[in-house]
């Protein structure tokens, strides 16, 4: 069956659409609720366009179904609830902005307009949350916002990339599940059979780095606080190592020492740039993380997290 396609409207893996702005007919690769600035023709990790000889002879308007929170269903807008967004318009730069940098009228707006309902619909979706029961409602609110927009921004970059916008040697680009991008993804090495790549995530207001491979339970694990978190939503770095390199350092990274630019990484919940490293450890080279403030590398490993002194930096070519 096919379905116009329709914002507020929740779609699940293998839901075709026919999206009338460009006369296309797109796949469901990601099940998530639909929202305005998430269109099939502008979200690659979430629809994937069918081809015209396959196309559906004819569609379906779909059925709005009621909220069930077990089952993460969209509840239609009713009276004294939240909207589906429209009307609600958040200008990029205001995406760059903490939650708790908005004003009360503004966070209003956005809650009112629907503006935070893409985040939770996120979080409904699969995006992992980190003890969320325990978090008072302003830093959930504080939590839905730095995910939606880190979202909204990884689709653009994926999208650009997609339409052949490609001027740096490293790009992070959204990906789910286990589907590797295995002839763009940059490999760091390989554990057993199987090869491993770079990945950073969303994660309890941060943005945190780890390692990516089809043979994971979902696609994708990040070290955090001590434990190996599986997420099924990332990002993963694609690129060319002949405008990369590998720059060998020791203990906690000072930046300067390196005397390459590093590519960019990810960041703690604090701000605290993170970047991306590759440790050895039990004879195989595994992505992680480095900071000013980590010891070494940290890798997400066994269900756990590592730390190993000496490790590498990815950096550019070009000196600092």
């Amino acid at each position: 069956m096919s379905n116009e396609w329709t914002p507020g409207t929740q779609y699940h893996p293998g839901d075709v659409v026919f999206y009338q702005a460009d006369g296309h007919y797109y796949k469901n690769i990601q099940g998530h609720v639909a929202q305005n600035d998430w269109p099939p023709s502008n979200t690659a990790a979430l629809w994937g366009r069918v081809p015209d000889h396959e196309r559906p002879q004819h569609h379906e308007r779909p059925q709005q179904r009621p909220y069930d929170s077990e089952k993460h269903d969209y509840i239609p807008p009713t009276q004294g609830g939240l909207p589906s967004g429209e009307g609600v318009n958040v200008h990029h730069e205001e995406r760059k902005k903490n939650w708790y940098d908005l004003d009360d009228h503004r966070k209003k707006e956005l809650e009112i307009g629907g503006g935070l309902l893409g985040g939770a619909a996120l979080l409904a979706a699969g995006y992992a949350a980190y003890k969320s029961h325990e978090k008072g409602e302003e830093e959930k609110k504080a939590q839905t916002w730095g995910l939606q927009n880190w979202v909204h921004a990884a689709e653009a970059r994926t999208q650009d990339y997609r339409n052949g916008a490609r001027n740096s040697p490293a790009t992070w680009i959204l990906n789910h599940g286990k589907n590797i991008p295995e002839n763009e993804a940059i490999v760091v090495g390989r554990e057993k059979d199987w090869t491993l790549y770079i990945c950073r995530a969303f994660y309890d207001g941060g943005i945190q780095l780890g390692k990516a491979s089809p043979a994971f339970q979902k696609g994708a694990v990040i070290g955090y606080k001590g434990e190996e978190v599986q997420l099924p939503t990332y990002e993963i770095l694609v690129g060319d190592m002949n405008g990369l390199r590998w720059v060998n350092t020791h203990g906690r990274l000072n930046v300067a020492s390196l005397e390459y630019q590093p590519v960019e990484g990810g960041e703690e919940n604090d701000g605290t740039p993170l970047y991306i490293a590759k440790a050895h450890h039990r004879s195989a080279d595994h992505p992680g993380k480095a900071s000013p403030k980590l010891d070494g590398a940290y890798i997400p490993y066994d269900g756990g997290e590592e730390c190993v002194k000496s490790y590498s930096v990815l950096c550019y070519n070009q000196r600092q």
